[in-house]
């Protein structure tokens, strides 16, 4: 894993995110000041739903999925997370228990804020309020049509649209056109498109046999992204 960042990275990191990119950097730095940096294995769980908590979180590097376990016994990704991602912000607005559960899909790094150092911040700045309100509604925007691909979708479909979101995820980090490596375990892409294992697997045999992905142990290398579109109906 990455070293531990120092204070002057951690508010370069804030610096470049939306939501604080209105603050100087004075201001920048006493947030950084009071930030924590963490570190999780891939597979260890950040908080679960049910937990109280007071800490918002910045992914630095690595992902994390937010997920929530449905009446049936199902559970339901809302959300994958990856750099420069926050998550964990309703704990700034009230001191109810955690909804999602949230696990590292990877070796991850974050920046942790307490609560009260951002209430703080906010009281400062209401525009930043509206900055995070409006990241709410888009990633409640997000898990809904995500939950209506996964109810009207084929489970060729919505597999497609999962590695097709990681590739674009990697190739913002700097990944190329091509043969695009996705670290994640066929259970986690399984659980992203929310489907079993088993028809996760079957249609990622039917991709490497057309030769548009090769699957190994905990990874997926995307050779043709662009032939996944043509599975997505």
């Amino acid at each position: 894993m990455p070293s531990p960042p120092t204070e002057a990275e951690t508010a370069e990191l804030l610096g470049r995110i939306e939501l604080f990119s209105d603050l100087s950097e004075d201001e920048l730095r006493r947030l950084a000041a009071v930030a924590v940096p963490r570190s999780y294995r891939a597979g260890e769980v950040l908080f679960r739903a049910g937990d109280r908590g007071d800490t918002c979180y910045i992914v630095r590097s690595g992902a994390v999925k937010v997920t929530r376990r449905h009446k049936d016994g199902r559970t339901i990704t809302l959300a994958e997370l990856r750099q420069g991602q926050i998550f964990g912000e309703l704990a700034m607005f009230s001191g109810e228990t955690r909804s999602a559960t949230v696990e590292a899909l990877e070796d991850t790094t974050v920046i942790a804020l307490l609560a009260a150092d951002v209430r703080r911040t906010l009281a400062e700045h209401p525009e930043i309020a509206v900055k995070m309100l409006a990241g709410l509604a888009d990633r409640l925007r997000d898990a809904n049509e995500r939950i209506a691909r996964q109810s009207f979708q084929t489970v060729a479909g919505r597999v497609a649209q999962v590695l097709m979101a990681q590739v674009a995820a990697r190739q913002a980090e700097g990944a190329g056109e091509r043969d695009v490596l996705i670290k994640a375990t066929q259970a986690d892409i399984a659980q992203l498109a929310g489907s079993s294992r088993e028809s996760a697997s079957r249609f990622l045999a039917t991709l490497e046999r057309a030769g548009v992905v090769t699957s190994g142990r905990g990874k997926v290398v995307v050779h043709d992204p662009s032939a996944l579109k043509n599975y997505v109906y």
